[in-house]
């Protein structure tokens, strides 16, 4: 894990990604907003991980990986490890459903409003929090 500018690009795409969040929820894309989320929280907490000098492995939810490596975080950061981990296994949950559907399930038809602000609000909660480590 050489490359560190890597968990700023992280950071930076996550950030991007939140603002067409926004776009996305005015167009009451609801299950877009629940994919793209996720994404949002993957990214932030691979790059607060990748920053605090954690290998950080190819699967979408590190929350396992962030409570069991909490010591090498930022002080700051770890009474939050709990609730950040927590929004990421949520996601996941929703991750492909959200993108793909089944065969019995429509995303676009499935996911509400209340589901699009939940993971809207989680996304933002877990990306502010990440982005004050790295300014």
């Amino acid at each position: 894990m050489h490359n560190r500018d890597l968990a700023e690009d992280y950071i930076f795409r996550a950030g991007n990604r939140l603002a067409a969040l926004e776009v996305l929820m005015q167009r009451q894309s609801y299950a877009d907003v629940v994919r793209e989320a996720q994404e949002i929280v993957e990214l932030c907490l691979k790059a607060l991980l990748r920053r605090s000098g954690v290998e950080v492995p190819r699967i979408h939810d590190v929350s396992d990986v962030l409570k069991e490596e909490s010591e090498k975080l930022p002080k700051e950061l770890i009474p939050m490890v709990e609730q950040m981990a927590a929004i990421s296994k949520k996601m996941r949950r929703d991750r492909e459903l959200a993108f793909y559907g089944t065969e019995d399930l429509t995303p676009s038809e499935f996911y509400e409003a209340s589901d699009a602000r939940t993971a809207f609000e989680g996304a933002r909660q877990v990306y502010s929090l990440c982005r004050n480590v790295f300014k």
